[in-house]
């Protein structure tokens, strides 16, 4: 009687652990949304790129192309308007500089950022021209 119980309770446990051990079938992991970086210029500089949404902060692709010098700034805000966060590149003169390698801007709250402002600054970091960009 014993063995009988204890054969029944373990293929009970095995049984339970294949099937909880099993990945869901068609279970994927969902990429991040992106949004095209668009409309941010003055004259022939602009910003371009893609920006992915990420839980708590939002990355940044793309490039620069500054004629005369020109900086980029992204700042990400919550859906108040509060700003969480701010990245700018340096001065940049007469190039086009990728925005591969930007950090990261910060947006610690639950959800994330619900936009972004990326503005095309002058030498001095005053904007030349900015753009909102929302969530998808």
């Amino acid at each position: 009687m014993k063995t009988r119980l204890a054969t029944a309770a373990g293929a009970a446990v095995l049984t339970a652990a294949t099937v909880l051990g099993a990945p869901a079938a068609g279970a994927q992991t969902a990429a991040y949304p992106t949004t095209p970086i668009t409309g941010v210029s003055y004259g022939a500089s602009y910003v371009s790129g893609t920006l992915t949404w990420y839980n708590r902060s939002v990355g940044v692709d793309g490039a620069l192309r500054a004629v005369g010098c020109r900086r980029a700034w992204v700042g990400t805000y919550d859906a108040s308007g509060s700003l969480l966060g701010a990245r700018s590149t340096s001065t940049k003169c007469d190039v086009t500089y990728s925005l591969d390698d930007f950090p990261s801007v910060p947006a610690d709250v639950p959800g994330g950022a619900a936009y972004v402002v990326v503005c095309l600054d002058d030498a001095s970091a005053s904007p030349l021209d900015c753009e909102p960009f929302y969530r998808p």
